[in-house]
């Protein structure tokens, strides 16, 4: 029997073919359980990072503005620019997790102002808030968050205080009461 190119060709494309539309064979071998080395010549695939742009607005005359922002995923900045009406605070960083993105706003007694905040994941809003600080004739010592609009993450986790630490915020913890012998 005799063959003639085009049939060997055609042949040769079916082969190809169907070694293209054939699924990709698996590996055989599994992936280490996370905290065990991994085998020789082979490196950790890379954590996703997320680009995190805060932007921060304050409508009023209010002297010592602070904003703070989680810088990293350990890690808090601070600024204090002068916020004056209209102006846009903005910083950008980068997270390896999205949902550690928080930010705080605060202005100074005696002073008033609506304070804005906007928090961008990958240019997608995740978070925002508005909150109008009222004028105050006295300061004010019974409200530790006064003047202050916080958005997104809170800033520091108590996870990250050892016991009998105090955790700004929270009521420090009472001392046990030893039983009367």
């Amino acid at each position: 029997m005799r063959r003639t190119a085009s049939s060997v060709s055609a042949a040769a494309l079916l082969i190809l073919g169907g070694a293209l539309i054939a699924p990709a064979a698996a590996s055989a071998e599994p992936e280490p359980p996370p905290g065990e080395p991994l085998p020789a010549g082979e490196s950790a695939p890379e954590p996703e990072l997320y680009n995190v742009t805060y932007r921060a607005r304050i409508d009023g005359v209010a002297r010592g503005a602070l904003i703070t922002y989680k810088l990293n995923d350990t890690q808090v900045q601070s600024a204090d620019p002068t916020m004056l009406p209209g102006r846009v605070f903005e910083a950008q960083t980068v997270l390896s997790d999205a949902d550690l993105a928080g930010m705080q706003i605060s202005i100074q007694w005696p002073y008033s102002a609506n304070l804005h905040c906007q928090i961008l994941v990958n240019d997608q809003i995740v978070a925002q808030a508005d909150e109008f600080i009222k004028p105050r004739i006295k300061p004010a010592d019974d409200e530790p968050d006064y003047g202050k609009l916080m958005c997104g993450a809170p800033l520091v986790e108590p996870s990250v205080f050892g016991p009998g630490d105090e955790v700004p915020g929270e009521p420090a913890p009472e001392p046990p009461v030893e039983p009367a012998a």
